[in-house]
């Protein structure tokens, strides 16, 4: 179902569960808090939730703060 109106709205063909990846990173990207991503997915388990939620880790680096005496990464 989410296939085919992807395709009449002239969009790239993209499935349900990509539909809930990109859903939990953007939530975990505004949001670190798993319990939160795991009530916006529905999740009853925090372990499905994690599967779900990835850390971008190149967007993380971007705003770390170098430990204290050392020098940027």
């Amino acid at each position: 179902m989410v296939e085919r109106a992807c395709l009449r709205a002239g969009l790239p063909r993209v499935g349900p569960h990509q539909l809930r990846h990109a859903l939990a990173g953007e939530t975990l990207r505004q949001d670190p808090w798993l319990m939160a991503i795991s009530q916006v997915l529905r999740h009853q388990d925090l372990a499905t939730t994690a599967l779900y939620a990835k850390v971008d880790f190149t967007a993380l680096r971007e705003v770390a703060q170098p430990w204290p005496g050392q020098g940027a990464a």
